[in-house]
């Protein structure tokens, strides 16, 4: 069973987000073992206090290493201190998440995610502990809770046993380089607009070929960025041939 940990100063936000999503059908399955760790439990003095002012001077807060440190331990406590464990810090500073970041996740056994606040973490805590800093888009966010969930409602949902139909998530968006096809259901006629009548056909051969032409097609009209990859990608194939 794998194991995730998520060390946070506000733990009913995780709480709340988990029972909306794959990640709560991944532990009643137990596919997954969840443990959320209350970062302030670890805080120092009577307050609990987990933020200070920055060295040097400047604006906002910096969230303390001792409070993490502690924090961080007890994960891999629970954890058994396995050598195999993946430290996850959200940060704008981090490589970009995507699909593949979310199938390389998915892999591992042992996953703790750190929520940052304020103006982020003492960067002692990144040097000792992040094996990985991930950025979901070139934006701020005040709290790393939505992007911790971000990050592992698109990894669980990969994990075998997580979803009924583990071949849904393999042909999703991104899987294969592409956007994902149009997709529809009953009825078959509403508005005067008609499901594609291939889809009615039962012809498996032609249905996959207009599914892989409206990949084609959406990703060229819609991301020209991955289009450029996808056919980069097509290239380098030919030329290892």
């Amino acid at each position: 069973m794998k194991q995730i940990a998520v060390i946070t100063p506000v733990p009913d936000v995780i709480n709340i987000l988990v029972e909306q999503s794959m990640l709560r059908r991944s532990i009643e399955k137990k596919v997954v073992e969840f443990h959320v760790i209350n970062l302030r439990d670890f805080g120092i003095g009577s307050y609990r206090q987990i933020d200070d002012a920055p060295f040097g001077g400047g604006s906002g807060m910096v969230m303390m290493a001792e409070p993490l440190y502690k924090a961080i331990d007890a994960a891999m406590e629970w954890m058994d201190f396995s050598d195999d464990i993946r430290i996850i810090y959200p940060s704008a500073q981090g490589k970009r998440w995507d699909q593949k970041s979310a199938e390389d996740l998915s892999k591992k056994d042992k996953i703790i995610i750190i929520c940052g606040h304020y103006k982020g973490i003492d960067e002692r805590v990144i040097e000792k502990y992040v094996t990985d800093e991930f950025s979901i888009g070139d934006f701020v966010m005040t709290s790393g809770e939505i992007p911790a969930m971000v990050m592992l409602d698109s990894t669980v949902r990969l994990i075998p046993g997580t979803l009924n139909n583990i071949d849904s998530a393999l042909t999703d968006t991104f899987t294969f380089g592409l956007l994902d096809y149009p997709h529809y259901t009953q009825p078959r006629m509403i508005d005067g607009m008609e499901v594609p009548s291939i889809l009615l056909s039962g012809h498996h051969k032609k249905i996959e070929d207009w599914r892989q032409e409206k990949r084609e097609t959406r990703t060229k009209n819609k991301r020209s960025d991955l289009w450029e990859n996808y056919n980069k990608d097509i290239e380098l194939e030919k030329n290892n041939e």
